[in-house]
């Protein structure tokens, strides 16, 4: 039986708590690789393994209270394919507030919980334009996976299917695929392994809001601008249990 949606305060709480904790996954599993080897190829598997893990565990668990977004791109592309009316708004803003809060947060806890000195920018930058490029085309993937599954009307599959592209494409492109501008600004946060230096936000930010664009026109194209069956609301989640 569908129930009513949670309360906007616990929804953009979910979203906080949901987006904190995967960047602290993604950040601590990213420092304590670096600490046990040398070989950028073995740290690159235990990263994109806990990062897919983790990210698969958090969308079963709080997708059925906000949807487990924990990304703007997601927030983004779910409220413009509200159509023909696009309500929402203030939800969306909401989520956004909450993802970037809660990035910065994960980033800091990850830090302290390996005991490092907390407020140390990373120092990577990542601002060539073939890592830019592959920013794009994770992103791009991201959105139309997220926009397949609702159209086809399967967003069940979610917890799976997103982990595993986000952990494939952690290998296949050239960025990382952070595919996410609230991790990639909680990420600065952290002069580590998943690091990027502060000037390098803008440009990877504008590349993921790119390639969000680019998702939602290949959906547009593949599956055509209706509502797939059983697509839940993305500002007003379904409950579940």
């Amino acid at each position: 039986m569908r129930m009513s949606p949670p309360a906007l305060p616990r929804r953009v709480a979910a979203e906080f708590i949901g987006t904190g904790a995967l960047v602290a996954v993604i950040v601590g599993s990213g420092i304590r690789a670096d600490s046990l080897s040398q070989d950028i190829g073995v740290r690159l598997i235990a990263n994109a393994a806990a990062s897919a893990l983790g990210l698969g565990l958090l969308i079963a668990l709080i997708g059925p209270l906000s949807g487990a977004h924990f990304n703007p791109v997601v927030t983004l592309s779910e409220w413009w394919s509200r159509r023909p009316a696009r309500g929402g708004g203030r939800e969306a803003l909401a989520y956004i507030g909450a993802q970037l809060a809660g990035a910065v947060a994960g980033a800091l806890l990850a830090e302290a919980m390996f005991g490092r000195v907390l407020g140390a920018w990373a120092t990577e930058a990542r601002s060539a334009p073939h890592l830019l490029l592959g920013e794009a085309v994770a992103t791009a993937g991201l959105v139309l996976v997220v926009q397949g599954l609702r159209h086809i009307g399967r967003p069940g599959l979610a917890p799976v299917a997103v982990a595993g592209y986000i952990g494939a494409a952690i290998w296949f492109t050239s960025s990382g695929s952070f595919a996410n501008p609230a991790a990639t600004v909680g990420r600065a946060f952290s002069d580590s392994f998943t690091g990027i230096a502060p000037a390098s936000v803008p440009a990877f930010a504008a590349a993921q809001l790119l390639g969000m664009l680019l998702g939602m026109v290949l959906a547009g194209v593949l599956y055509g601008t209706d509502r797939g069956a059983g697509e839940p609301n993305p500002a007003e989640p379904r409950r579940t249990g």
